[in-house]
C-alpha cells in the first residue's frame, strides 16, 4: 500500500482528428512506442464504463470504515467508481506503469533488528514527481499527434488506478489487492492519462494468483479479512504512513523493524522472479536509506529529517510520526543499548514521539529499573496520551 497525493490535474487540449480503425490503432501504436522510449515499462488503453462493479464494492469498503483515517478515500465514492463522472469526456483512459523492483531482498532485511526497514518505492526519489513530467510529455505527444483533450494523474483525484491497470490488461489484482503482472511482479508503479479520443481498447489483464495465498499468509497484522479485501486500518503501510496518531498496542510488536510502509505482501509474490531491475537513474534506489541504524534515525531533529529524506515520499510523513515508527522498532529491537534513545526521547517537545519513548523503555529496560523511571518520570508529564502509555507500561504482564 502506497500513501496517495492529491496533485493539481494537468490538462492539455488541441482539435481532434479520428481516432478509429486503422488510425486509431496507428495512433496508439505510436504512443505505446513512445511511452517506452520515456522509461514506461507497461502500456494500456481501457474504457471509462469498464468498472461497472466498483461502485458497491467502494461503498461497502468504506461502510465497514476500513478506510481508517483516509477520509479523502471517502469523498465523492460515485466519481471515484465511474471516470465518466470524473470528466464527462473521457473516451478513452490510458494507463501506464513504471517496473521498480527493490535492489535488496526486503524480507531479509526484516531480521535486521537494529536497523529501520523502509518501503522499497519510498528508498527513491518520490515517483509521483518523476512519473508526472513523463505522463505530461506522453500526453502532449498524444495532442501533438491526434489533438482531443487531455488530463494526467499519478494517484490525483478520485482515480481507482489499480482496477483501471486491470481493465487496460497491465495485469490484474492480486488477491493482496495490488496490481501484479508476470513481467514485473508486484513492483509496478502506475500513472494515467484520460482522453477525449476514442483509441483502440485493451483486453483486460487475466488473473494468474490460482491457489496460491502466500501474500495473504505472510501479513503479519492479518489485513486481508479475505481474498482481494483489504483492512487498511491492520496494514502497516497504512499504520506507519497515514495514521497520524499514536498506533494501537495490538499492531506494535508485529510492526518489527518497520519504520514507513510494509512490502511482505509485494515480496512474497512468487511473480516477483521475473520482474527485471530498474535501470531508470531518477528512481534510483539511494543506498543511504537502505537497512539505516535505528540509532541514526532516532537522533534525526526536523532539519536533520528533511535534509535526510528530501524528495522522498517519506519526507510527507514527518519528522513526529517517522520517530513514532522509528520507536517501536527501536522496542522491538532487543537491543538493551538501545534504551538509551528511547530514555532520550522522553523529553522531546512531541507527545506523539515521548509515548512511543515510554513504550519502547519498557519493552527494553528490565521491569524494576522502568519502574524506577516511571516513579521519576510520570509526575512531569502534562499530555493525557503519554500518561496513558506510562500507566499501560507499568501494567504490562
Amino acid at each position: 500500500m502506497k500513501p496517495a497525493l492529491r496533485h493539481t490535474v494537468s490538462t492539455v487540449s488541441a482539435p481532434s482528428i479520428a481516432a478509429k480503425g486503422a488510425a486509431g490503432a496507428a495512433i496508439r501504436d505510436r504512443l505505446a512506442t513512445r511511452a517506452a522510449v520515456l522509461g514506461f515499462t507497461a502500456f494500456g488503453v481501457t474504457s471509462p464504463e469498464k468498472l461497472p462493479e466498483l461502485d458497491g464494492r467502494l461503498r461497502a469498503w468504506l461502510a465497514d470504515g476500513r478506510h481508517g483515517q483516509m477520509s479523502w478515500m471517502a469523498r465523492a465514492p460515485a466519481r471515484r467508481a465511474s471516470p465518466r463522472l470524473l470528466w464527462n469526456d473521457v473516451q478513452s483512459i490510458i494507463m501506464l506503469g513504471v517496473n521498480v523492483p527493490p535492489d535488496n531482498d526486503q524480507l531479509a532485511s526484516l531480521a535486521k533488528r537494529n536497523a529501520g526497514l523502509i518501503a522499497a518505492y519510498a528508498t527513491r526519489r518520490d515517483y509521483h514527481d518523476v512519473i508526472k513530467g513523463r505522463l505530461k510529455e506522453l500526453a502532449q505527444s498524444l495532442v501533438s499527434l491526434a489533438g482531443g483533450e487531455v488530463k494526467v494523474f499519478v494517484d490525483t483525484a478520485p482515480v481507482m488506478e489499480k482496477p483501471l491497470a486491470a481493465a487496460a490488461g497491465l495485469g490484474w489484482q492480486g488477491k493482496h489487492t495490488v496490481l501484479l503482472s508476470r513481467e514485473a511482479g508486484s513492483w509496478m508503479l502506475l500513472g494515467a492519462i484520460f482522453t477525449s479520443l476514442d483509441l483502440p481498447k485493451d483486453q483486460a489483464g487475466e488473473n494468474h494468483c490460482g491457489t496460491c495465498r502466500r501474500c495473504l499468509d505472510i501479513c503479519p497484522t492479518k489485513a486481508f479479512p479475505s481474498p482481494y479485501e483489504l483492512d487498511a486500518r491492520r496494514c502497516i503501510a497504512y499504520l506507519t504512513i497515514e495514521h497520524k496518531g499514536p498506533i494501537a498496542r495490538e499492531f506494535r510488536e508485529a510492526i518489527g523493524n518497520r519504520v514507513f510502509g510494509c512490502d511482505d505482501c509485494l515480496a512474497v509474490c512468487p511473480w516477483n522472479k521475473y520482474a527485471r531491475a530498474c535501470r531508470d537513474t531518477r528512481l534510483t534506489e539511494r543506498g543511504e536509506l537502505v537497512d539505516r541504524p535505528l540509532r541514526d534515525l532516532a537522533r534525526l531533529d526536523d532539519a536533520a529529517f528533511r535534509r535526510l529524506f528530501a524528495g522522498t515520499p517519506v519526507k510527507r510523513t514527518g519528522r513526529d510520526r517517522f520517530l513514532r515508527n522509528v520507536l517501536i522498532a527501536i522496542g522491538n529491537s532487543r537491543d538493551g543499548a538501545l534504551a538509551q534513545e528511547a530514555l532520550r526521547l522522553l523529553d522531546d517537545p512531541a507527545p506523539l514521539v515521548r509515548g512511543m519513548a515510554v513504550w519502547a523503555a519498557s519493552r527494553l529496560l528490565r521491569r524494576s529499573e522502568f519502574a524506577a523511571l516511571a516513579k521519576r518520570r510520570r509526575s512531569r508529564e502534562s499530555d493525557a496520551h503519554v500518561l496513558s502509555e506510562w500507566a499501560a507500561s507499568e501494567a504490562r504482564p
